[in-house]
């Protein structure tokens, strides 16, 4: 072949190549320079249906339990609903929590000092404040890590998450109203090992605490105490009898947590309303750990005063009423 005919060939044929090579290169030049780069949030999110301006805030889950060992780390996941009515940022702080002495709360709050169970070391998140929409539900990571020399049994803390109005005139923010308060997610961390883990329910008790009452509904108050290092998760069921044995309420005890080293007192309500005699009440609790059983009762009477004194009033002047018309009868009688 005639090598000046194939030359100008090869030369136009070379030339779309050299140009698609080139284009290519600087579109990769324009995007690792930096200036058409998206960076994506930490957390995600999406829009919920339905109505969403009702005046509050979700968060969920209310507790997230982890069994875990030393040195492991977990993800766990945190959602945050804006049902608010406009723009709010809404801020994540940990505290530590712990149980009552005395059985007057679930749990409380610890801020500005560590718990006996310090949970402050191992809960992190890359920030600690967000922006959400109205209707516009956030999805977020926390992560949990353990070091290697953590000891066996629970770390217990919570995840508060407050909101903050964001102003439309200015770059201000301004704190909600104190009507809708912080809501807490709780953590209960529990460190395989040689755990202690003990507790028993030993009281049930009618609420108020008095000789007799008028009427139910009835609150009844079990009392349960952990003394070990973790917590626990005691159920049961609590069986009314009336005076002659015969079972007359039944009440199902969904499992309820109880920290270390505290007492919980958990109320139920027997909601009978009309109640005359002697009554007993008998709860049976598994405390959460070895199928071990508690069985604890009270008697209580009930006496509706107020009716009572309806009969007996009652009673009294229908013979008032006999004996007047028996007299006067007689009295008719003999004349």
């Amino acid at each position: 072949m005639n090598l000046a005919k194939v030359l100008p060939i090869l030369i136009l044929l070379c030339i779309p190549i050299f140009s698609f090579g080139q284009s290519a290169t600087n579109t990769a030049t324009t995007t690792e320079s930096g200036l058409e780069t998206v960076s994506e949030s930490w957390y995600t999110t999406d829009t919920i249906s339905g109505r969403v301006d009702v005046g509050d805030f979700v968060v969920g889950p209310g507790r997230t339990e982890l069994s875990m060992s030393p040195g492991e780390t977990a993800i766990s996941y945190l959602t945050i609903t804006n049902r608010i009515s406009e723009e709010r940022i809404f801020r994540l702080e940990v505290a530590d929590i712990s149980g009552t002495s005395d059985g007057s709360a679930a749990l409380r709050v610890i801020e500005g000092e560590r718990g006996p169970y310090s949970i402050l070391d191992y809960i992190s998140f890359p920030e600690n404040e967000i922006t959400l929409s109205l209707g516009e539900r956030a999805r977020i990571p926390i992560t949990v890590s353990l070091p290697g020399d953590a000891e066996p049994g629970g770390f217990y803390g919570t995840l508060l998450v407050s909101t903050i109005q964001v102003s439309n005139d200015t770059a201000e923010v301004v704190p909600t109203s104190p009507i809708i308060a912080r809501i807490g997610s709780h953590f209960f961390i529990s460190v395989a090992g040689d755990q202690d883990i003990s507790g028993e329910s030993f009281n049930l008790s009618v609420l108020p605490t008095q000789w007799w009452y008028e009427s139910g509904p009835m609150t009844l108050a079990l009392a349960y105490e952990n003394t070990g290092s973790v917590h626990v998760n005691p159920y049961g069921e609590i069986s009314v009898t009336n005076l002659f044995g015969d079972e007359v309420g039944y009440i199902e005890l969904e499992p309820w947590f109880v920290l270390p080293q505290s007492i919980r007192t958990r109320e139920v309500v027997w909601s009978r309303e009309f109640l005359f005699g002697r009554y007993t009440a008998k709860a049976t609790i598994n405390r959460g750990y070895d199928d071990i059983l508690d069985e604890v009762q009270v008697t209580f009477w009930v006496l509706p005063w107020r009716l009572l004194a309806l009969i007996f009033g009652g009673l009294f002047v229908t013979i008032f009423i006999i004996r007047f018309f028996f007299r006067t009868f007689e009295f008719k009688r003999k004349s």
